[in-house]
C-alpha cells in the first residue's frame, strides 16, 4: 500500500471561547480512498500544529473532500473541534507548562539582561536568577506527568 498525504492549508477559522483557530486539512489517499482529517490550529501559537479531527471525511478525490470540509458550518466546525480537542485534552496540561516553561526563560533572560545594563543590582538579580530556575527545574520535574507518563 502506498499512502499519499498533502495538506490543504485553509478550510476556514472558528472562533471559540475567545480564540481564534485556523482549520485544515490533511488529505491522504490508501489506495482505496481519500481521507481528510480537519485541523484545528491556534492562530495565537506561530508553530502549533493543531490537533487533529480523528473522524475524516472522505470522497473519490481531494476537490470532493475540500468542497465537503468547506462547506461545512460554522457550528459543525466548532463541534468538531470539541471533539478533537476531548481526545487531546489530558495533553492541554503539557501546553500550558510548556507556556511556563517558556515564559520562565523570557523572565531569565529579562533580568540577566537588566543586570549586565546596570538596571537591577548584581546581588537582587542573582537571587531572581536562582529563584526562577528553581522554578524552571520544578516545572521541567512535572513534565513527565503532564505528557502522561508516571513515574
Amino acid at each position: 500500500m502506498n499512502e499519499t498525504r498533502e495538506i490543504h492549508p485553509f478550510v476556514g477559522a472558528i472562533d471559540i471561547d475567545g480564540r481564534r483557530y485556523a482549520v485544515s486539512i490533511e488529505i491522504s489517499f490508501d489506495d482505496v480512498e481519500h481521507i481528510g482529517h480537519l485541523r484545528f490550529a491556534d492562530e495565537e501559537w506561530e508553530s502549533d500544529e493543531g490537533i487533529s479531527d480523528q473522524v475524516g471525511i472522505t470522497g473519490r478525490s481531494p476537490n470532493e473532500i475540500m468542497r465537503a470540509a468547506r462547506s461545512l458550518s460554522g457550528e459543525e466546525l466548532s463541534q468538531r473541534y470539541r471533539r478533537a480537542l476531548s481526545t487531546t485534552r489530558r495533553f492541554h496540561g503539557l501546553r500550558k507548562a510548556t507556556e511556563d516553561v517558556l515564559a520562565n526563560i523570557r523572565h531569565l533572560a529579562k533580568v540577566s539582561t537588566s543586570m549586565r545594563a546596570g538596571l537591577l543590582d548584581v546581588d537582587d538579580a542573582a537571587r531572581e536568577i536562582d529563584a526562577t530556575e528553581q522554578r524552571l527545574v520544578d516545572m521541567v520535574r512535572q513534565l513527565r506527568g503532564f505528557a502522561g507518563f508516571a513515574r
